[in-house]
């Protein structure tokens, strides 16, 4: 395993075993304090646990030499398994919108009882924030040293995390003022940051794989390099493949 292989391993287990022990904590509490937010953000976590076992066996088969089969070797799959990551995001996102607004709608028709979160709800939801603003920027740092796709789409994801916490902080807080509608609120505003990184993920790394260009600068750039070589003399087109 080479060095940019041994940190992407390094920050995927890390993301892993820390989205474990969140799902488990932010849904145990989110469900016994009484916190739909939390609870929200506690499913969002499980599902982090999914797509990263995913990323993970995607990333042992990316670091596969190339075969006949495959020329340019295997490194498309970092590109395949941040779609991936990207999808899990999205179907999530959807699913605790489509919840929570259903719970908002149940508290302001007076179909269901509103009761505030405990302080452990509030304990869980600032340890996370914290802990995800470690994971981004770590995850951030790796990204920019190994170029690979898939932590960009991780570290985007923490992102989203940071950002989801603070509504629930935000949520827990106000529901302790007795206004207990924002607390499942705060998970439907979890849940269109959830949507919309899942979207820009899976619409970033498909242009990868269709060998888009990035951007015209970059369509300049390879022009200057390809005239500049002996014999050139002009392009009448030009592509890229960003693998092999």
């Amino acid at each position: 395993m080479n060095e940019r292989d041994r940190r992407t391993s390094l920050t995927v287990n890390l993301g892993l075993i820390s989205n474990i022990i969140l799902s488990i904590l932010k849904t145990t509490i989110g469900i016994f304090g009484h916190s739909p937010a939390l609870l929200a953000d506690g499913i969002n976590s499980s599902s982090d646990v999914v797509y990263y076992v995913a990323v993970k066996i995607f990333m042992r088969h990316a670091r596969k030499p190339a075969d006949e089969e495959h020329p340019y070797g295997h490194r498309q799959l970092e590109s395949i398994s941040a779609i991936v990551v990207g999808a899990f995001i999205l179907t999530t996102g959807i699913a605790i919108f489509w919840e929570s607004i259903n719970t908002v709608y149940e508290l302001a028709s007076g179909t269901a009882i509103g009761r505030a979160a405990s302080y452990w709800a509030l304990l869980i939801a600032v340890c996370t924030f914290a802990l995800k603003i470690f994971l981004y920027t770590y995850t951030r740092t790796n990204t920019r040293k190994t170029g690979n796709p898939t932590l960009k789409a991780l570290a985007n994801d923490h992102f989203n995390d940071i950002m989801a916490s603070l509504a629930v902080i935000i949520g827990i807080v106000l529901g302790k003022f007795g206004w207990h509608w924002m607390d499942p609120a705060a998970g439907a505003i979890v849940a269109i940051f959830i949507i919309k990184t899942g979207i820009e993920i899976i619409l970033e790394n498909s242009g990868d794989l269709m060998d888009s260009f990035p951007d015209e600068d970059f369509r300049a750039q390879i022009s200057d390099v390809t005239l500049k070589i002996e014999g050139v003399r002009d392009i009448e087109e030009l592509g890229i493949h960003r693998f092999g």
